[in-house]
């Protein structure tokens, strides 16, 4: 039997043909020398990658080197490695001799299902296409072929806003205990900084799973005591509870440390035999099957170009607050709270993302190639594939619409709808001039303005372009955020 080859990202048993197969593991040092990454991402990487290692005993080679092409010097040995999750990786694994590149494992629908798929679509992508396409190629949530509940998305009934006393009733996700190799890691990257290795973001306790133990029993306890609650309040921010009714496993499935089939199914089974709510698992089961698997996909579907994407002209670049995590620098408390969080934990939920930090992003025109960067290196579970996709394709809409059908950009009155945050706030999220103008109100219709031209014209934002041009102050709040620039607001 091969050794296999397993990247950091590939360290769940699925990623093995047999438990007893012999497999390489590689820490190369010069992962974090080539970027500046969030302190919590690095040591949840290199404890997974050792805690793998010390689970493999024996059956484990385990090097650490500076880079790959040093370690590998040291294996005289055929390998097999599975499909990568980079391009860079995948050419790099593809020029060496000796190793064979087998598929890609920990999606569910396979690359070339999807190809087949996005090529009869010619051209048209859409991920709820795509997702019906999973459910129905995979059997989920299906009751005689048609989807269970007669729908194949109930997101309608998943938009509630935040509860008023702040508070959702729910009990927090577990979370692990730092061991001994913890205890390395953290004195690793403190001996790393001090060589000159920079990190960003506060160093913390260990918040999510090092190992497939660890992954597994969040995932029992999200099913069992949260899946409930996830739905209705998976869109909504709270100031006082980051966690809400998240699974908290993103970091766990883009680490292979879960097999997404066996979250789907879990979700499955709660609806059928425990009477879960069916909004919220087939929610929590097109985030998995659906958008990751489509993020994934297109990926590798797209030109290698699709990352440069920057089609609105987006030419700043991120200013320094923002790349070194300054929350205290920003007055606005929607965006000081969530950059908080993401110095403080590397880790915020995915409205947050979309609707405060790439809504802010594509308001001040930032270039999406730097987003891409700072969202793969300061997020614990980020990563290229990820992340392209999310940022080029979404949240910054810039492909116009290959995998979208409208920029995700809004004002200041959806954060009010779905947060906390604006109560208290220097800012009125109801004003677009003035000291006291919300930055995301002004900076949205700042935004609609400056690329009026370039958006392409359709049934989703004619209305919104049509009230645009009846702003009698437009010319004004134009000038306003010009004026406010890149500064932290």
């Amino acid at each position: 039997m091969s050794r296999r080859w397993l990247f950091a990202d590939q360290l769940g048993p699925h990623f093995l043909d047999d438990r007893r197969q012999p497999v390489l593991l590689i820490e190369s040092k010069a992962v974090f020398r080539r970027r500046v990454h969030h302190r919590q991402k690095a040591h949840l990487i290199l404890s997974a990658l050792r805690h793998r290692a010390a689970e493999l005993g024996d059956q484990a080679v385990f090097l650490r080197a500076e880079t790959y092409g040093q370690a590998l010097k040291k294996v005289r040995e055929p390998l097999e490695v599975c499909h990568p999750t980079s391009r860079r990786a995948l050419d790099f694994v593809r020029g060496l001799d000796r190793v064979t590149v087998l598929p890609e494992r920990g999606y569910v629908t396979s690359l070339a299902d999807f190809a087949e798929w996005a090529d009869q679509r010619r051209g048209a992508l859409r991920m709820e296409a795509f997702y019906r396409f999973a459910r129905e190629h995979h059997g989920v949530l299906l009751d005689s072929g048609d989807p269970a509940g007669g729908r194949w998305s109930l997101d309608a009934e998943n938009r509630e806003p935040p509860p008023k006393d702040g508070k959702l009733d729910v009990p927090a996700p577990p979370m692990p205990k730092e061991d001994d190799i913890d205890a390395e890691v953290r004195a690793d990257l403190d001996r790393w900084e001090r060589d000159g290795i920079r990190f960003v973001g506060r160093d913390g306790p260990r918040r999510f799973p090092a190992t497939a133990k660890e992954a597994k029993a969040r995932l029992r306890h999200f099913l069992r005591h949260r899946l409930a609650a996830f739905g209705p309040y998976e869109d909504a921010m709270l100031s006082t509870d980051p966690w809400l009714a998240h699974s908290v496993l993103s970091s766990s499935f883009n680490l292979g440390l879960l097999d997404p089939m066996e979250a789907v199914r879990g979700a499955e089974r709660a609806y059928r035999r425990e009477g879960a709510p069916l909004p919220s698992v087939e929610g929590f089961v097109r985030q998995i099957l659906g958008w990751r698997d489509y993020i994934w996909h297109t990926y590798w579907y797209f030109e290698a170009g699709w990352r440069n994407s920057n089609e609105l002209g987006a030419r700043r670049s991120l200013p320094g607050w923002w790349n070194d995590l300054d929350a205290d620098a920003v007055d606005a408390r929607c965006l000081s709270d969530v950059l908080a969080g993401v110095r403080d934990r590397a880790w915020v939920h995915h409205i947050p993302r979309l609707m405060v930090l790439g809504n802010y992003a594509l308001q001040r025109g930032w270039r999406p190639a730097e987003l891409v960067e700072w969202f793969h290196t300061r997020f614990v579970d980020g990563y290229e594939w990820v992340m392209t996709g999310n940022v080029v394709g979404m949240s910054q809409y810039a492909d116009l619409g290959r995998m979208t059908t409208k920029p995700y950009v809004g004002g200041g009155a959806y954060i009010n709808r779905m947060s906390d945050y604006c109560g208290g706030c220097r800012y009125d999220p109801r004003k677009r001039l003035g000291e006291d103008a919300c930055p995301f109100t002004a900076g949205y219709w700042a935004f609609l303005s400056r690329n009026r031209d370039r958006i392409p014209g359709n049934a989703r934002m004619a209305r919104t372009m049509k009230q645009m041009e009846r702003l009698a102050d437009l010319d004004a709040v134009v000038a306003q955020e010009k004026r406010r620039g890149n500064d932290p607001p």
